[in-house]
């Protein structure tokens, strides 16, 4: 979630609000131990201050970072044994500095080693989900991703569900975790099929692009998914008392009192979070006033340093 502060800063010059989010890769096993497991990607949708729990989600995620390189490097090695030998320090130049491999980084490397035409068919032919290539790394289980995104003040909905094997079975199971929504609308304009599922579940009905820059004509633009206004309007609606109570977490923890019980506030470095409070009007949506007066008169001491 690097890029969200200067993705905010930019989206201010052109009228766009930013919702914070991150894709988290997972793993789902079935409940009843029937069936094998298989790779869930749960999409986590913050507030405009972000999760209340910063330092918990980052660890959680860098946790998945670090097990992107035993994911690269399990790739690799069985790209190596169907004759396709690359070098893990290729794959990560192509990553970028301190950027963990994924499995564009290496398919993008495929492509540059000749083995494939384009991006599009690594995937298809290797990198998919459970193909000759594929390797897991340190995925966290499906229900545990749905939980902290709920623990931390998220909207977790489920990505693209039309990919999986047991789509019924794992909603099923993630909804019992706090899942709330899960994507119906396609970016080829096709509903998924899992509308009637999403209404027996009680579930958010959302969509997106899945676009992850591959670089590839065959890949959805971004913005490629047209949603019914009703569908963001629920969207909106159900988050916005999540992202209420997550941001008022963050304040209260901003709004720390100061060790000698004192009512003035600790000083806090945090000034991106509180030059954000301009916008707890549209976050909040408090219906009284006095909740804001309040806030207000205890952010007054509170001394700002970059």
């Amino acid at each position: 979630m690097a890029g969200v502060p200067e993705a905010i800063e930019s989206a201010k010059q052109c009228s766009i609000r930013i919702i914070p989010g991150v894709e988290i890769s997972a793993m789902y096993s079935p409940s009843d131990g029937i069936g094998a497991e298989e790779p869930v990607h749960i999409l986590a949708y913050y507030g405009c201050l972000g999760p209340a729990k910063p330092q918990e989600l980052d660890r959680f995620l860098g946790s998945i970072r670090d097990g992107r390189y035993t994911r690269a490097k399990g790739m690799l090695l069985k790209l190596r044994s169907l004759d396709m030998p690359m070098e893990l320090e290729d794959v990560c130049t192509i990553a970028g500095d301190g950027v963990a491999p994924g499995r564009l980084h290496v398919a993008r490397a495929m492509v540059e080693a000749g083995y494939v035409e384009n991006i599009r068919q690594a995937f298809s032919r290797y990198l998919y989900d459970g193909g000759p290539a594929y390797a897991t790394g340190n995925e966290p289980a499906g229900e545990s991703v749905v939980q902290l995104v709920c623990r931390n003040g998220g909207v977790a909905v489920l990505a693209h569900p039309w990919a999986l094997k047991n789509p019924v079975a794992v909603i099923k199971d993630l909804k019992a975790a706090g899942l709330h929504g899960i994507e119906v609308y396609r970016s080829d304009g096709k509903l998924s099929g899992l509308s009637d599922l999403a209404d027996t579940y009680g579930l958010l009905k959302i969509g997106g692009s899945d676009y992850h820059g591959r670089d590839d004509k065959d890949e959805p633009d971004v913005g490629s998914v047209d949603l019914p206004v009703l569908a963001v309007s629920g969207f909106l609606d159900a988050a916005q008392p999540i992202w209420h109570n997550a941001t008022k977490e963050i304040l209260a923890n901003i709004t720390e009192r100061a060790p000698n019980g004192s009512k003035g506030l600790q000083r806090t470095n945090s000034a991106k979070d509180l030059c954000n409070l301009r916008l707890l009007s549209s976050d909040l949506e408090v219906t009284d006033s006095t909740e804001v007066e309040v806030l207000q008169t205890e952010l007054s001491d509170v001394v700002l340093s970059n």
